[in-house]
């Protein structure tokens, strides 16, 4: 499919790859404390709140709150450059080399979707859900092809980035047409003066972040109190941090992209997973998994995600629409689309604002989540193990 691999991409690879194991360790600690004698302490202080400003000017939200609205901001921002770079000048703008992740990702979503839809069909609490097993966790995918070296060609591993990358857009666009609360008109105006202004310096080619920043940060004070959920501030900010393919020799998209990407990867990422990965696996039980909110979840990231991505991806390269991936065969192409199904950081993420109202589905999804991201992780990596070279 791909025959030629750029420095940006394996740079890209490398750091996912790493990340994803630093991401497995936080959310496994996460689940440690949380069953342990420090789990009040753990669940008081994600509850307890902060204040950030001078005097009556700043905002009070839980530190749970401020890592999910806050820096999970900036995670979405970094998202959108990867996008915005890929589709301008990465493995997505050539529209022959897109098609296929592009096709793989709709099945990956839609597939996962209506079997979540299915399950919880009728029921008005738990139906809001739907797209919580439609997103793939490109750290812990990446993570888990890294640990089996050769035996997954590098065009697999384009593919699966692509295709995380497009779920990733997916799951923005999902989040801002669905899960937003009561809109407020002022702050929606606010939003469209500080977005415009951002359009403005992009239009004048302002090579310095800070003039982005200051604006980004009123912007998502905006967005906060607008309804929207305020990580959207960060897809905005990012669209118009310019990057112009004449410009060889600088762009403030990548520069900005290579420096906060370790932040995001170690920091940032593996914080959230920590945060969100904890709970209580007392009185847990193999029944616990039938109730509507984990099954609908586990089905649809263990079984919607790897059918959604192979039959549509098989329909699309019979069809002769797309490509098959250069040195790669059904067995691994397959063992991939079962990669797919770890969801984890965003699929936690879409069930918080699923479930904003109701958090009492909290630990449901949590478990659904977790136990689909594991299936997934155990099946597709000994399947591709397994699975001859040639």
């Amino acid at each position: 499919m791909l025959r030629y691999i750029s420095s940006p991409f394996k740079w890209f690879f490398r750091l996912e790859a790493a990340s994803g194991l630093v991401l497995l360790f936080a959310a496994i600690i996460a689940l440690v404390i949380s069953n342990s004698n420090f789990s009040d302490l753990y669940f008081s202080t994600l509850n307890k709140y902060l204040f950030l400003g001078i005097n009556n000017f700043g905002l009070k939200l839980t530190v749970i709150h401020w890592i999910n609205d806050a820096l999970m901001a900036i995670f979405f921002f970094f998202v959108t450059l990867e996008i915005k770079r890929e589709f301008l000048q990465g493995e997505l703008s050539n529209i022959k080399q897109a098609l296929l992740p592009i096709i793989a990702a709709v099945g990956g979503m839609l597939i996962p979707a209506l079997i979540y839809i299915f399950i919880n069909f009728g029921d008005t609490e738990t139906f809001n859900g739907w797209a919580i097993p439609s997103a793939t966790d490109i750290a812990f995918s990446l993570g888990v092809l890294s640990l089996l070296g050769r035996r997954v060609p590098l065009s697999l591993k384009v593919f699966l980035t692509a295709l995380a990358i497009i779920d990733d857009l997916g799951a923005i666009v999902i989040i801002a047409l669905f899960y937003s609360g009561d809109l407020s008109i002022k702050y929606l105006t606010l939003m469209l003066v500080a977005f415009l202004s951002l359009l403005l310096i992009n239009k004048f080619n302002i090579k310095k972040f800070l003039p982005y920043l200051v604006i980004g940060l009123l912007l998502w004070d905006f967005t906060h109190n607008s309804g929207i959920h305020a990580t959207i501030a960060g897809v905005l900010l990012a669209m118009t941090i310019p990057h112009r393919k004449k410009e060889k020799d600088f762009s403030l998209l990548i520069k900005v992209e290579h420096a906060i990407s370790p932040y995001v990867a170690f920091g940032i990422m593996p914080l959230f997973a920590f945060a969100n990965a904890g709970v209580s696996l007392e009185g847990l039980s193999f029944s616990s998994l039938l109730d509507k909110v984990p099954l609908g979840i586990v089905l649809g990231l263990f079984l919607g995600k790897q059918l959604g991505v192979f039959v549509f991806s098989y329909a699309a390269i019979k069809l002769k629409v797309a490509q098959m991936p250069n040195n790669s065969n059904w067995f691994n192409f397959y063992g991939v689309g079962v990669l797919t199904g770890i969801g984890f950081t965003m699929s936690l993420f879409v069930g918080n604002l699923a479930f904003v109202e109701n958090m009492q589905y909290m630990d449901g999804v949590k478990i659904g989540v977790l136990t689909g991201s594991l299936l997934s992780t155990l099946f597709g990596y000994f399947l591709i193990l397994l699975t001859p070279n040639k």
